[in-house]
């Protein structure tokens, strides 16, 4: 057995350390989501936490832990008898993120269940990691079905498990701790409001923090057992006092005056629900207990707050997580028990305070008064370089709600909540023979298969004779996730600065939909004599949307360019995740400049992407009195479909491209 990294020898990180301290004193808190870049010790951390817990007392031979004092009533392996547990160390169990439903929640043996009668149950990891710790490292990339799942049994601690009306349950109760690094998707709101508390991790830039955290490390791997014993006492110390914050928390009282500062906090920093303000309270319970007090203090409350509500304050993933401390420690203040300063503005904090919304400042019409007339494509004095007459990133304007574009067909990709997909979830649509385990059992067909055979099979009694090749899988229908793969032009003619604003304002409000519909996304840009991948495929929409916030404009249009480069990132994509499927969304007035022949060279790389039946939309971002109709024809050589900037910032997207149909419209 491996000797964890001691938890008191991890350098700084101070608030991922009370997080976790606290969930281990009061479980109830509800967990830890701890967020940050990549290297920062989280998993580090979680895992040598484990090692802090006390043991546990467990009936013998129980499967899932029951405590011996009070054993659960419906345990699968009960009744248990009275009578002295065994004491075991506190798990620390960690889920995989490809780890499949039954592997999570455990799994029913269907066949053992319709033959013979009996429950045969083999417990998963929620049972595993009762009355211990769940990890889950990169949470994020969790498929939302087991997210949900893993959250409901973290707030009711239980898990169920149904199948054709054969259902089990057993108590689950245990320290959720999920870790992820942002740039690789964000969770959606509704699951990041179910962890109790997040913290927000990043590597010190402090020389001699740095310096320490290697002399630490090095000293660990050199020899591990060596390193621990020199913690030995500071890890006691710890565990002791927890053990001590354990038993004092009934006793800790929350007074009115707290209450009325942990309700104030939640509503001036407008959370949604009731959930943070039982967290808070909980937290500062929590904290109270571990510093060792009987009371809530302000201080408890506001270290609370730090700690539960700033991912409960997004509102979309480009929202910068975060809260303002001034306006915290104004509104504690407030509402404290001593009387208010009289002071007139209840809320000073400026409009542009917030991470994500917009700000007051120059809009997209605000005027860049050192920018250039408009280097349009039509003389085109300019040199062809990718630095020639390039102009400053346009802001861009405010997103807005749009439908669903969808890729036509049914398709086998990751799940989501796009296009039409065959799926371990969704409604049922028929039955085949299982490939390998049984996951959904389709009774019915399942009984039809078998009803032949039971003459045959020597049937006596009232039940049906099952045999293995009975069975049906039940084959479902729901919905998928896609690769969105946005090309956008960025040259001289979409350089006006209003127009350029509302463009990005348009691709902003696809991406929050692709946020939404828990796709991948990518930015392929193309401008002066060249296309560049200024995102590869990805499922963090924030990055695609920092990227495209700060793309400049300017240079001729090398439109073939930027649909082959397109074309390859599609390539490499196929090899990586064959089984998700494609829509691409190209942004562009239709023009073609650059080269010889560019109009014809577009064209053939246009019909690339209708050969191989790729889905496609095409935003007409042409302006002015007179329109030429350019991106109109390029999206008939994509075989794909055309929607005019007005049409989109309308919100009437849905009725033109409801489903973009690659392959019907080029076949018309």
């Amino acid at each position: 057995m491996t000797t964890p990294f001691p938890f008191t020898a991890v350098v700084g990180q101070d608030d991922l350390r009370l997080a976790l301290l606290l969930n281990a004193v009061s479980p109830a808190v509800g967990g830890v989501l701890v967020r940050g870049e990549k290297g920062t010790a989280k998993s580090t951390a979680v895992r040598a936490l484990s090692a802090l817990l006390p043991a546990v007392a467990v009936v013998p031979g129980c499967r899932f832990s029951c405590d011996p004092a009070a054993p659960d009533p419906s345990c699968p392996d009960g009744p248990h008898e009275p009578g002295p547990g065994a004491h075991r160390p506190a798990r620390m169990v960690e889920l995989p993120v490809g780890a499949s439903e039954d592997r999570l929640v455990g799994a029913l043996d269907i066949e053992r269940a319709l033959a013979e009668g009996v429950k045969a149950f083999e417990p998963g990891l929620l049972a595993d990691a009762h009355r211990g710790i769940l990890y889950v490292d990169e949470v994020n990339l969790l498929h939302d079905h087991l997210v949900d799942l893993l959250l409901d049994a973290a707030a009711m601690g239980a898990s169920y498990v149904e199948r054709e009306g054969v259902s089990v349950r057993h108590a689950a109760r245990f320290l959720l701790v999920g870790t992820m690094n942002p740039e690789e998707g964000e969770l959606r709101p509704q699951l990041l409001d179910r962890f109790g508390l997040t913290v927000e991790v990043a590597a010190s830039r402090e020389p001699d923090q740095r310096v320490e955290v290697v002399r630490r490390r090095l000293a660990y791997d050199d020899d591990p057992a060596s390193f621990a014993a020199r913690w030995a006492g500071e890890e006691t110390a710890v565990r002791q006092r927890i053990v001590a914050a354990r038993e004092l928390l009934p006793q800790v009282r929350l007074g009115d005056g707290a209450l009325r500062q942990i309700a104030a906090t939640c509503a001036a920093f407008e959370v949604d629900g009731m959930r943070a303000d039982i967290v808070m309270a909980r937290t500062a319970t929590a904290l109270a207990a571990w510093a060792g007090r009987t009371d809530v203090l302000a201080e408890d409350v506001r270290q609370a707050a730090l700690l539960a509500l700033p991912h409960r304050r997004r509102r979309n993933p480009f929202d910068a997580p975060g809260l303002d401390e001034d306006k915290l420690d104004r509104t504690l203040e407030e509402f404290s028990g001593e009387s208010p300063d009289d002071d007139p503005d209840p809320d000073p904090e400026g409009p542009g305070g917030g991470g994500g919304g917009p700000a007051p400042d120059a809009g997209p019409q605000g005027g860049d008064t050192g920018a250039r007339p408009e280097e349009g494509d039509g003389g085109e004095p300019q040199p062809s370089g990718a630095g020639a007459g390039e102009q400053p990133a346009a802001r861009a304007a405010e997103p807005f709600r749009t439908k669903a574009l969808s890729v036509p067909g049914i398709g086998e990709g990751a799940a989501g909540r796009r296009s039409r997909a065959r799926t371990e979830h969704g409604r049922t649509t028929g039955a085949r023979r299982p490939r390998g385990a049984l996951t959904k059992l389709h009774l019915a067909a399942t009984v039809q298969a078998a009803a032949p055979h039971q003459r045959a099979r020597g049937r006596s009694g009232p039940g049906l004779v099952i045999r293995r090749d009975d069975l049906r899988q039940a084959a479902r229908e729901g919905r998928e996730g896609n690769l969105v793969l946005f090309v956008v032009d960025a040259s001289g003619s979409m350089a006006a600065r209003q127009r350029m604003s509302a463009v990005k304002g348009a691709v902003l409000s696809l991406l929050l939909d692709a946020y939404q519909r828990r796709d991948k996304v990518g930015l392929v840009t193309f401008r002066g004599s060249a296309a560049d991948v200024a995102l590869p495929p990805t499922s963090s929409v924030d990055a695609a949307a920092a990227r495209l916030e700060s793309l400049p404009t300017g240079g001729r249009t090398p439109l073939a360019a930027g649909l082959l480069k397109a074309h390859e990132v599609l390539r490499v994509e196929r090899l990586r995740d064959p089984a998700r499927r494609a829509l691409v969304v190209l942004v562009t007035d239709g023009r073609a400049t650059g080269g010889p022949e560019p109009v014809a060279l577009a064209g053939r790389a246009a019909r690339l992407f209708a050969a191989e039946q790729v889905a496609s939309v095409v935003m007409d971002c042409e302006s002015g009195p007179v329109r030429l109709g350019l991106a109109g024809q390029l999206a008939t050589e994509l075989g794909g479909t055309a929607v005019t900037l007005d049409e989109l910032r309308a919100d009437a997207i849905a009725g033109l491209v409801k489903d973009v149909q690659g392959t019907s419209r080029r076949a018309a």
